[in-house]
């Protein structure tokens, strides 16, 4: 991307900047977006404090009252940016076949015609901050670094909070450094004069785009979460899934939680759920009183980079350094490890206020306050007929103040991981918990993953959507290439972990949630643990190994009878041939570049349930 014009003069940049194509590309940029001036971000307190001090007196940050949520601020976006945008988020690889079914593609030259037109001027009357990056601790050979330029201080403010932001990267980097570049635009020029608006946006077009050869990201027209932090989805999982099929390792959609036993060892866990399942809770989870002696850790909720050891395990770690979380449904009773995080230096987005200053959301109290301000700035009552937040509201805080945070969280070298489980949300035919009887019984489980929707991620409820290891909108590059990657993953350590399916969300016939969740899930993961390390039981079944109902501790929770377990854990063979229609579906969608290996487990699981 260039174009002529002039920019603001680079040779201002930094001494701690020594690394000639950095400087070099950011005069591209600027040349094309037309800045009014470039800040390169340091990282410090001192610029966090300011840029907040900035974005308060934009109207974009409402600062929460201190005594109540200290150095906390609430962001109001526009109503036209409030989440992810699937059908606005392309993979432009050279070849459409290379990006696969499941992603959306444009001609690699023809999109870069589009975005040379659209950051034309783009920033004018704007900063333009550069912003470089670690994904993951500095230094450590999983991590990479990417240089974010943006012309949203509400961007740079969250990317200190969710990566290591600065000029330490900068150091680190040296003259020659690898990095990924990413380009980002609110696309709201503003002409001299005019006022700005408190949440700046184009309102009529929106890209987000990535280049999977060349390792590029440009968005375009939202300021919102993953849209405009590029080192989130952008980065660690689109980009870097490319990267980790091409260099043998593995970018995935997972939390990682740490679980130690009475007797002091130590097992991690990866995670992968769609969205609305529970991951966060999950990964915060704190045991139930039966468990004690017990100790849950969190490595992170998101987001894993998983390499080979030396050893011949995977190791793991969390790319970010905060926790960009969805509010609504958190509170004291889903997860007190998140309301404890969220006591100061947060950033809300789309909350609603109290009129004390404080914030709120649906889910936080059983009963709502008599009165608030709604996210889109209107009077509140509970009579209002209408959400007070947004379903999709977020907070932004920093890793370091979750207080179930593992010692290890920040190795470099990662952390070994025992087992890989893949969950969803599904009202029928998937059991409570199974574990798969080899690693590539297990691949076939987490690529033909399911969950129902819910209105926060569709508009629609309780429709079975194929979200393969929850990384239907997150995989850089073809989907039947990335089974395979996964197949051959498993040859590429010699002790693989266990996989597992896990499902919270089963009901009775009269809609209620059998299975009670939250803390209680601390029973299924001790009995996938105590797999993990053979010293528990289970019995065969035509989906893979299941706990008999004395294989799993039931202390505390009697109540559960043996009849509702036999629920949780029925298999019908009906409901599992209308299972099994729509992974042919997806697979016929794939084609050629399925694996042979799932195919053939897939005429399998049709021969057990015709039998």
């Amino acid at each position: 991307m260039s174009a002529p014009a002039s920019a603001p003069d680079q040779s201002s940049a930094p001494a701690w900047v020594r690394h000639r194509a950095l400087r070099q590309w950011v005069s591209e940029v600027a040349r094309l977006s037309k800045p009014e001036r470039i800040h390169w971000c340091d990282g410090s307190q001192a610029e966090y404090d300011g840029l907040c001090a900035e974005l308060v007196k934009a109207g974009t940050f409402i600062r929460l009252n201190d005594k109540l949520r200290p150095n906390s601020y609430l962001a109001r976006s526009h109503p036209s940016d409030v989440a992810r945008m699937e059908d606005r988020t392309f993979i432009c690889s050279q070849d459409k076949d290379d990006a696969g079914p499941t992603n959306n593609w444009i001609e690699p030259r023809e999109m870069r015609q589009t975005l040379n037109r659209l950051f034309d001027g783009c920033m004018r009357g704007r900063t333009m901050y550069v912003m470089p990056f670690s994904m993951g601790p500095i230094g450590s050979h999983i991590a990479q670094i990417g240089v974010e330029i943006s012309d949203s201080a509400y961007v740079a403010v969250n990317m200190r909070i969710m990566t290591r932001m600065g000029r330490a990267v900068a150091e680190w980097l040296g003259e020659d450094g690898a990095f990924v570049p990413g380009v980002h635009s609110v696309g709201a020029p503003l002409a001299p004069g005019k006022k700005d608006v408190p949440w700046p946006c184009n309102e009529n077009e929106k890209w987000i785009v990535h280049f999977p050869e060349t390792r590029e990201i440009w968005s375009f027209g939202s300021g919102y979460g993953g849209n405009a932090l590029l080192g989130k989805k952008c980065l660690a999982l689109r980009i870097a899934s490319v990267m980790a099929r091409d260099e043998g390792w593995l970018a995935e959609h997972m939390l990682i939680l740490g679980m130690q036993s009475p007797a002091g060892e130590k097992s991690y866990i990866a995670a992968a759920f769609p969205s609305a399942c529970g991951k966060t809770n999950l990964a915060m989870l704190i045991p139930p009183s039966a468990f004690k002696g017990w100790k849950v850790t969190t490595i992170g909720e998101d987001i894993a980079w998983i390499k080979p050891g030396r050893d011949g395990r995977f190791y793991a770690i969390n790319p970010e350094y905060g926790l960009f979380g969805v509010a609504p449904g958190t509170s004291q009773h889903t997860n007190s490890n998140a309301m404890r995080m969220l006591r100061e230096n947060v950033l809300f987005t789309n909350v609603a206020m109290t009129p004390e200053g404080d914030v709120w959301w649906e889910g936080m109290t059983e009963q709502p306050p008599a009165r608030l301000i709604d996210w889109q700035g209107e009077q509140w009552t509970p009579q209002s007929g209408r959400l007070a937040a947004h379903a999709n509201a977020r907070f932004t805080v920093p890793a370091l103040k979750c207080p179930s945070m593992d010692p290890k969280w920040e190795d470099p070298q990662g952390v070994p991981i025992s087992a890989f489980i893949f969950g969803g949300r599904r009202s029928s035919t998937v059991p409570l918990v199974v574990e798969a009887s080899s690693w590539e019984e297990g691949v076939y489980m987490a690529a033909t993953l399911g969950s129902e929707t819910t209105a926060a991620i569709t508009g629609k409820v309780g429709i079975v959507r194929r979200d393969p290891m929850a990384m239907l909108a997150f995989c850089g590059y073809n989907m039947g290439d990335y089974f395979a990657h996964w197949l051959e993953m498993g040859r590429a350590v010699q002790h693989p972990p266990k996989i597992f399916r896990v499902n919270w969300f089963r009901r009775d016939a009269q809609g209620r949630f059998i299975w009670p969740g939250f803390a209680e899930n601390m029973r299924v993961l001790q009995w996938i643990v105590e797999r993990s390390q053979g010293r528990t039981q289970g019995v065969e079944t035509s989906l893979g190994l299941m706990p008999r109902y004395e294989d799993l501790n039931w202390t505390g929770l009697e109540k559960l009878s043996a009849a509702q377990y036999a629920e949780l854990a029925r298999v019908d063979a009906a409901a599992w041939k209308d299972e099994l229609a729509s992974h042919d579906e997806l697979f016929a969608k794939l084609g050629k570049r399925l694996p042979d290996a799932l195919e053939v487990r897939r005429g399998r699981m049709h021969q057990k349930f015709a039998a």
